[in-house]
């Protein structure tokens, strides 16, 4: 989102701001909160894709010990079986994974499942030991439920983010927070590779910036995500951030609108 939308308000703001905001002081701060939240939703957007990764690897495994290699972590079961819950997986770094995905990550995510991924009614809850996503520390709790298939027999999960936070190595942390659900539309069938999935997600993030600037998003209309190449291709998002209230960013035909005036923008 950070290419998609922060250049774009750089440039409304700069042309649109009212006589009684400052742009110095106002497109700063609004430019600094999306870049933060960027990051915060980036890093946790990831560690939900790679924990649902790591347990789906380990529903084909019986042993203990799930060997990685140079560009995959070494993923722990326990119990190491296939049958007994709840099930600790601990997906371990080490010192530094330089991954295939190009992302450095270091330390350990543990996540505790009651079922596995497609089970009705399984949770998953993820937390962290000295985790870093290319030097910034993660930290807080990850929880996703499979709450069943929809009438179109895709499947939905809510996304529960408490306490999350970023931080980077000059100790300036964001906070993050979510509440969210999340529709599996496309790849389900393939569950080893997560780069044909593409899912729907409703609902509300929220938090505050390193320099203390609040800010919400709220889901106006399904926001339709594809991870390769990864983008979002229709949907519309509602934000508020500090002073700047009720900033739209509409995917569907491509508009911005801020301080009550609707601009295009080239996401198309």
């Amino acid at each position: 989102m950070k290419k998609i939308i922060v250049p774009i308000l750089v440039l409304l703001f700069m042309s649109c701001q009212e006589d009684d905001l400052k742009p110095t002081d106002v497109t700063a701060s609004v430019v600094e909160t999306l870049n933060e939240y960027e990051l915060a939703n980036r890093v946790f957007q990831d560690v939900g894709n790679n924990a649902g990764d790591a347990v789906l690897k380990a529903e084909s495994s019986n042993t203990a010990k799930i060997s990685g290699s140079k560009e995959d972590p070494v993923i722990h079961v326990e119990p190491a079986n296939l049958t007994e819950f709840p099930k600790t997986i601990t997906v371990d770094f080490g010192t530094g994974i330089l991954c295939k995905d190009g992302v450095t990550r270091k330390g350990i995510v543990k996540i505790v499942s009651t079922g596995w991924y497609g089970a009705l009614g399984s949770e998953h809850t993820t937390t962290f030991d000295g985790y870093y996503h290319e030097g910034y520390k993660v930290e807080g709790a990850h929880v996703v439920k499979n709450l069943g298939e929809n009438e179109d027999g895709e499947l939905k999960y809510s996304v529960t983010i408490n306490d999350g936070k970023i931080t980077d190595g000059n100790d300036h942390s964001v906070q993050y927070k979510e509440n969210s659900f999340r529709t599996w539309v496309a790849g389900a069938d393939t569950p080893l590779n997560i780069w044909d999935d593409e899912y729907l997600l409703d609902g509300t993030q929220s938090g505050m910036s390193s320099r203390g600037v609040a800010y919400t998003l709220t889901i106006e209309e399904s926001l339709h995500f594809v991870l390769l190449p990864r983008s979002i291709t229709s949907g519309i998002l509602d934000l508020d951030i500090g002073q700047i209230k009720n900033i739209k960013l509409n995917f569907n035909n491509a508009t911005v609108t801020i301080l009550g005036n609707t601009y295009p923008w080239g996401i198309k």
